[in-house]
């Protein structure tokens, strides 16, 4: 069909550098080993230090400066293997390194959001409230409606101050 526009564009993927976590921040040795009195799964190796618990994970390392640093975010485990969490906008999947999707289900969100807020708790950091709404992907797919208001961003998406310009 000749001047036939697609109802839709191809999607836009996002992918999260480190949702709710700055991970750059350092733990101690002693908070690290403080997790399993807290009921986590504590392991480690040759100075990388896997944290599990209700089927969730991360990953530290340590340092040069003998200080750990987040290396894999909070996600959920799979056969012991870390997924990728995966918004495609109208389900979440979990993603693993060997290409396997599957669909994420409530009880995994509810138990990886358990998780992560304990391990915030455990270690000191704070929790915002943005961050604790709910779940934070790691590869998020936006499809808009082409043609429609925010279809490419500009002025028009985003917050805006009430009455005033940019």
């Amino acid at each position: 069909m000749a001047g036939h526009r697609p109802l839709y564009r191809t999607p836009v993927i996002y992918y999260a550098k480190s949702p709710m976590w700055n991970v750059e921040q350092r733990f101690t040795g002693k908070q690290i080993e403080s997790l399993a009195a807290l009921g986590f799964a504590v392991g480690s190796t040759r100075g990388v230090v896997r944290v599990e618990k209700y089927g969730s994970g991360a990953e530290f390392r340590k340092g040069t400066d003998e200080l750990y640093q987040m290396t894999v975010v909070p996600t959920i485990m799979l056969k012991g293997r870390f997924t990728r969490l995966w918004d495609a906008g109208y389900q979440k999947f979990l993603l693993t390194d060997d290409g396997l999707k599957l669909p994420a289900l409530a009880t995994h969100l509810e138990n990886l959001r358990r998780f992560n807020e304990e391990l915030l708790t455990a270690l000191g950091v704070p929790t915002f409230y943005n961050e604790a709404l709910g779940s934070v992907s790691q590869i998020s797919v936006y499809d808009r409606v082409k043609g429609r208001v925010g279809d490419v961003p500009d002025k028009t998406v985003g917050a805006h101050e009430p009455g005033g310009s940019h």
